[in-house]
């Protein structure tokens, strides 16, 4: 047996704690923090990193009108923040309300209109109408709205359910995630309590509202002549969809006079550059879509006659329970094809996070985003910000 010097054997045991400590700092180093990044070349520089102002066009500011909560001489127009929650969502709403209060409502005092599937708890009307001074209403979706259709088949469902899982899509089996889709699609508008109401912002549980924002959205879409707003543009999976853009495209070769043919943003939704597998895996659509988890809306565009017979289309083909189509790509294509691009406007100045993706603007109105930030996420969910596209066929406005 060989044995060797203390001093030799003192410096392998010291090259052999370097080296186990190397190794574990490699494998456990602490998550750094992403700096805003750009993954697509002709996008040199992120928009939100530029100095972020509020939109050109006429705004609305609250010293212009009456907007106190009980006036009735009020300034406020026909909308109303519009949410889907349930009732187990109590603590996820509040959050989201305690931060558009702050940032914007508290200014104009716009109504809350919850709704559910079931009745709300007194403690969820109670516990929601202490965080705001407008008016809050509390309403029950009708059973007919919600409910499966009768012409969907229980066994093809169950079967397209198990084939998704296999692909790994998400919430396919959960049927109320359908019926959530389907409801968001081509439901709520059609909901009695909002009959009168035309503009309406979209708001979810456990969202993040980061700027101030000084002028009434509702008449800046109204005055603007503008349909949609969004902040966060994405990709979709088009495992989720396999047959939308199809059922889309035979729906629009039986209705060309309801295409914006030249001033609409079909490029957006048929580029497949950048993604060509998503275009190829999705018929023929790039999968770009508006997040809508946060949307600004005329409702009077999907009451048009244009929007009413593309939904019944889709509805009837059974693919919002054979498939997993989401509002977002539904009223995406919708917007994309049947309206003027120059009427969906991009509101840079409202920083907004659903996780795991942000819209954080350059601006000193705003605290608790950085600007330019897109994900805190990992590398991989920067591919899918459709935002490059957006900018490429329509603009920024």
């Amino acid at each position: 047996m060989v044995f060797f010097p203390k001093p030799m054997r003192a410096l392998a045991l010291a090259s052999t704690l370097v080296l186990i400590y190397i190794i574990f700092i490699t494998l456990h180093k602490p998550r750094q923090i992403k700096e805003p990044r750009i993954v697509y070349p002709d996008m040199k520089t992120d928009p939100n990193l530029e100095e972020t102002h509020e939109p050109s066009g006429k705004l609305f500011r609250a010293s212009d009108g009456d907007y106190s909560p009980n006036s009735s001489n009020s300034a406020r127009i026909n909308a109303t923040i519009l949410t889907l929650v349930r009732n187990s969502e109590i603590d996820g709403i509040i959050q989201s309300m305690r931060d558009l209060e702050r940032t914007w409502n508290h200014k104009f005092n716009y109504p809350w209109t919850f709704f559910n599937d079931v009745p709300f708890t007194e403690e969820f009307k109670t516990r929601t109408s202490v965080e705001t001074n407008a008016s809050c209403h509390y309403e029950l979706i009708p059973k007919e709205h919600w409910a499966v259709p009768g012409w969907i088949d229980p066994g093809l469902y169950h079967d397209s359910a198990e084939m998704m899982n296999s692909n790994r899509v998400q919430y396919a089996g959960l049927v109320s995630y359908h019926q959530m889709c389907r409801w968001n699609s081509g439901m709520f508008y059609h909901h009695p309590a909002l009959k009168d109401t035309r503009y309406y912002w979209r708001v979810e549980p456990k969202v993040h509202f980061f700027c101030d924002v000084d002028y009434d959205v509702f008449r800046y879409m109204q005055d603007n002549e503008k349909t949609y707003g969004f902040t966060i543009n994405l990709y979709d999976s088009p495992q989720s969809m396999p047959t939308l853009w199809p059922q889309t495209m035979d729906f629009v070769n039986a209705h060309p006079e309801y295409l914006k043919n030249g001033s609409n943003a079909q490029p957006w939704l048929e580029d497949r550059e950048r993604r060509p597998k998503h275009n190829e895996d999705a018929n023929g659509y790039s999968t770009c879509h508006f997040w809508s988890n946060f949307e600004i809306g005329d409702m009077d565009f999907w009451r048009s006659k244009a929007y009413e017979e593309y939904f019944q289309h889709l509805d009837r083909s059974g693919g919002f329970f054979y498939e997993r189509w989401g509002d977002a790509p539904v009223h995406s294509i919708a917007l994309g094809l049947f309206e003027d691009a120059d009427k969906i406007h991009w509101f840079r100045d409202i920083g907004y996070q659903h996780i795991p993706y942000f819209n954080c603007p350059n601006s000193p109105k705003c605290s608790g985003c950085r600007k330019g930030l897109f994900t805190d996420g990992e590398d991989f969910l920067y591919k899918e910000d459709c935002r490059p596209n957006w900018f490429k066929f329509v603009g920024m406005g």
